[in-house]
């Protein structure tokens, strides 16, 4: 039966991803137990260095890069390293925040805890953790994702380590901390200096006073997105230098500028994000004492009262805001021969005597700025960007190269945020993403992604993988070594970094230009292996990894490496085991993708052989997700080019699913119209499957997908119908189904050849004689149950009518005399070609369809007879796929001596005998070709 291969490789464009907001994202609260980090060295390097002969202080040095994880599994290899490894330098810092961190692995790290003075941590469920490292020597702790920390939790931590000097809850809100775990961090911890909280609802005198009171050394205070805080009493806390209150609601700016302008050694203020007004700024800037730095971005009703220049010779400190040069505004706090710089954050930390105070301050410029242009980027406004393409994204690049590890990763997690427009639908601002491109951003962010700190791994790849989208970006990604470097991150053993470079891989894959670019860094590889090494519930790493398959997978080469690489078998075993959506769809592209090229390599018919996996698709044309349904059937389309799948689709239950799925499709897209109405197409070549489709209802939703004004649907419909018509019982129910006037309207109007062909191929077959002209045809499992009688002979004369309509618009009878009288063989080439459907040379033909034509040359019907010599012409086009299959059968059938008296007759029409010229012409170069090969 006619069967169309088709490849899914249309599909790729729209698979690419985004991610956003990483650091508030809930899939970052998924962290893992599992370790399954490729660290700053060259595995290569590895390999070939015996670290056994290093110095001490080397090796100590490279245990340094290792998470805490990889160094105790280092340390196990051996006597020498189990002593290096358990030193206490090694063990004054800990970043757990990719890591479960709960209180069984905060015993195991107890031990080598008593010297730990740093320590960052994802919040959820990690307070008693905390307290279990007996870590009473921490000087520092930052956490993320606090809304599980409670005041309990946070008064506990406070009591058992009163060395505490920096406190860091955030970005995210605090929604269980209130002033009473404040007032217990001031009784508790009276060295502290640095107090930095988000999303508290309310904090009270009380709390503050005791901080005022308790926290004499206090000079770094951050109330962020708070609802209430009290603005008069902050003005109690006379030691601090830097105050942030940015996006907090509430406060009562005619208090904050009487009380807070006092403060004796405040230097900067941030107040971004808020409802602040000219009046309050204007009295802060001219009466605070020692203020040197307000900072004021993106607060609207400030900006609603003043213009760029009302502000630009206020007395006192610098005002920072959107409508000010920011970098310039900076340069005015240092020494002279800064002011003419282009990056003043960078000239100064090339200075090599730099005023300490002033570096504090920069310092903390540094950090409210990173911090600030990810909450402005992650609301997405429109209106920001000229801000972002004049000097918002300048000030980024720049803080890719602070000093602090905290700022670069908010920075590149901007980065990541600020150029998606959306994200649904992965669609970045080209405007903003080559901004970054031409400020030497992809060198930055890929020296990010070879860092040792994962944190900044997984931020840097992210932004990659984001600013990959845009084609130019992903060209100079590929350029510089990028896809080498995600390469290796995805084989990373932390689940975050792993993640971002599958992402990155991605988008990257989309096209043709770096998929074997991607292939030969080893992404393939890596890629399969994170779907074997991972748990199916890292559903975000999972659908990155299967994205990027899918579409490698879409090239003939690639797709026989995820082969060879074990792909087929993980993508099964998703299939099966995998509940996420999102994973699903992927894996199931994947498949369709590997199973395109069926006719040239071997990965069809191994998807086929792959215990479970008809049955896994099968079962997920089923799903609630109308993706995952798509996808499933337009692998299973495929799949159905090879004998034996075909079999085992129907036998897994794929006839029935599939009629379901068309009979669904009705309301649902057209991607997954074309594709159901495709697989169904694919299975009815088989005689079997095609009478049971017809009895299963599938012929009903087929014709009306045939009545879809969408070519690609249509032609699909069509395809189906003309496989299914070649059955007695089924061109019964297409007529009792009212499907002889939409495959007319196909054959007539239709803007697709392919359509308008394969409708008059079915009508032929209907109308052929083989049904009587007045036929009793029972209940059609679409009808209610009634039976009528049909009067095929009228139908068929009008739908033949039209047939014969369709095969005079491919003849211009000048030229096709003209030929025929000729002895030129390049006549009939030359019509030939005119006349060629090119998309017709993918079908294939049985035996008993080759038959069936060549009955119909004989047919008294002259538009049987041209109908038949028309579609042999076209199964035989020298070039087509099946060219040489149909030239054998036909050999067989004794065609040869059927056409030349086809073309002999006198009562023939002219398209008749000209169409029986050109198929023995072209049967003529077949042989030829095979004496020649055989020869």
């Amino acid at each position: 039966m006619g069967l169309f291969a088709v490849c899914t490789l249309k599909s790729e464009d729209m698979s690419r991803r985004v991610k956003q907001k990483c650091s508030h994202s809930k899939e970052k609260d998924q962290t893992s137990s599992e370790t399954p980090h490729p660290g700053c060295l060259n595995s290569a390097t590895i390999y070939e260095v015996d670290w056994t002969t290093l110095p001490d202080d080397t090796v100590i040095q490279l245990f340094s890069y290792l998470n805490y994880r990889d160094r105790a599994s280092l340390a196990s290899t051996c006597q020498t390293f189990r002593l290096i490894g358990s030193l206490p330098c090694l063990w004054v810092s800990l970043d757990l925040r990719s890591h479960k961190f709960d209180t069984a692995a905060a015993v195991s790290l107890s031990s080598r805890c008593k010297n730990l003075q740093k320590l960052k941590f994802h919040a959820a469920g990690s307070a008693d953790a905390i307290v279990s490292l007996q870590a009473r020597s921490l000087r520092e702790i930052s956490g993320d994702f606090c809304r599980d920390i409670t005041d309990a939790a946070l008064s506990v931590i406070a009591a058992r380590h009163e060395m505490l000097e920096s406190v860091h809850l955030g970005p995210d809100a605090c929604e269980q901390i209130s002033s009473d775990a404040i007032k217990a961090l001031a009784y508790c911890c009276p060295r502290l200096r640095r107090l930095w909280m988000s999303g508290i609802r309310e904090v009270n005198a009380d709390a503050i006073n005791a901080l005022a009171k308790h926290c004499s050394l206090l000079k770094d205070v951050g109330f962020v997105e708070s609802d209430n805080i009290d603005e008069v009493a902050l003005g109690n806390l006379s030691s601090v230098k830097f105050l942030s209150v940015a996006g907090t609601r509430h406060l009562k700016w005619g208090s904050v500028a009487q009380v807070w302008s006092r403060l004796p050694h405040l230097l900067v203020l941030d107040v971004s994000r808020t409802d602040v007004n000219l009046s309050a700024i204007a009295r802060m800037l001219s009466s605070s004492q020692n203020l040197k730095v307000f900072v004021a971005l993106n607060c609207p009703v400030f900006e609603a009262e003043v213009d760029s220049n009302t502000m630009h010779n206020q007395k006192g400190g610098i005002l920072l805001t959107f409508f000010s040069d920011i970098f310039k505004g900076v340069a005015s706090l240092v020494a002279d021969n800064s002011k003419n710089v282009s990056d003043v954050f960078q000239h100064w930390r090339k200075l090599k005597n730099r005023d300490k105070n002033l570096d504090e301050i920069v310092v903390w410029i540094e950090w409210i700025f990173s911090y600030s242009l990810l909450r402005i980027a992650e609301n997405n406004m429109k209106d920001l960007d000229d801000f972002w393409l004049t000097q918002g994204a300048a000030v980024l690049l720049s803080l890719l190269q602070s000093s602090q590890e905290e700022v670069q990763e908010r920075a590149a997690t901007t980065v990541a945020t600020f150029v998606v427009i959306d994200d649904e639908n992965a669609t970045v601002d080209w405007q903003r993403a080559e901004v970054i491109l031409r400020g030497n951003g992809i060198r930055l962010l890929l020296d990010l992604a070879r860092s040792c700190q994962e944190g900044l791994q997984s931020e840097a790849a992210k932004a990659i993988a984001n600013l990959s989208i845009d084609s130019k970006v992903a060209k100079a990604v590929a350029e510089s070594g990028g896809i080498n470097i995600l390469a290796t991150l995805a084989k990373s053993r932390n689940r975050l970094v792993a993640e971002e470079a599958a992402g990155g891989l991605w988008n990257l894959s989309v096209g043709d230009e770096h998929k074997a670019a991607i292939a030969e860094a080893g992404g393939i590889k890596a890629l399969v292996d994170l779907i074997l090494k991972w748990p199916s519930s890292t559903d975000g790493l999972l659908e990155r990894a299967t994205g990027a398959l899918a579409n490698l997978g879409a090239d003939e080469k690639c797709g026989m490496e995820v082969a060879m690489a074990g792909g087929v078998h993980a993508l099964v075993m998703l299939a099966h085991t995998c509940k996420f959506e999102g994973v699903q769809e992927q894996v199931a592209r994947a498949l369709a993708n590997l199973a395109a090229h069926g006719d040239s390599n071997s990965n069809n018919a191994a998807i086929g052989q792959e215990a479970g996996a008809l049955e896994a698709l099968v079962q997920l044309t089923y799903s609630q997700n109308e993706g995952v349904r798509q996808e499933a059937a337009g692998a299973l389309w495929n799949l159905s080019f090879d004998d034996k799948n075909r079999e085992a689709i129907s036998a897994a239950g794929g006839v029935e699913a599939l009629v379901a799925l068309a009979q669904s499709s009705l309301s649902a897209s057209q991607g997954l119209q074309e594709r159901a109405a495709g697989a169904l197409w694919g299975l009815s070549v088989s005689e079997t499957n095609s009478i049971a489709i017809g009895r299963q209802g599938g012929i009903a939703p087929l014709i009306a997908l045939a009545r879809s004004d969408v070519e690609d649907v249509h032609e699909t419909a069509a395809g189906a119908l003309w496989n299914l018509a070649f059955y007695r019982d089924n061109a019964l129910r297409i007529i009792q189904d009212d499907g002889v006037q939409p495959l007319v309207h196909l054959c007539s109007l239709s803007m697709s050849k392919m359509a308008r062909f394969m409708a008059a191929l079915a009508l032929v077959y209907m109308f052929d004689g083989r049904i009587d002209p007045a036929p009793p045809v029972g209940p059609s499992p679409s009808s209610q149950g009634s039976s009528k009688t049909l009067n095929a002979d009228g139908i068929g004369r009008t739908a033949l009518k039209h047939v014969e309509e369709f095969l005079i618009s491919f003849c211009d009878p000048q030229t096709f005399y003209a030929a025929a009288a000729s002895l030129v063989p390049t006549a009939l080439a030359q019509i030939a070609e005119a006349i060629r459907i090119p998309e017709a040379g993918h079908l294939r033909c049985s035996g008993a369809e080759i038959d069936r034509f060549v009955r119909m040359l004989r047919d008294p019907s002259s538009t049987l007879k041209s109908c038949s010599a028309f579609a042999l012409l076209q199964f035989t086009m020298p070039g087509g796929r099946h060219a040489m299959h149909h030239s054998g059968l036909l050999q067989n059938a004794g065609a040869p001596r059927i056409l030349r008296a086809a073309a002999a007759a006198s009562t023939a029409p002219i398209q008749a005998k000209i169409f029986a010229k050109i198929v023995l012409r072209n049967l003529e170069h077949h042989q030829e070709a095979q004496v020649s090969c055989e020869a």
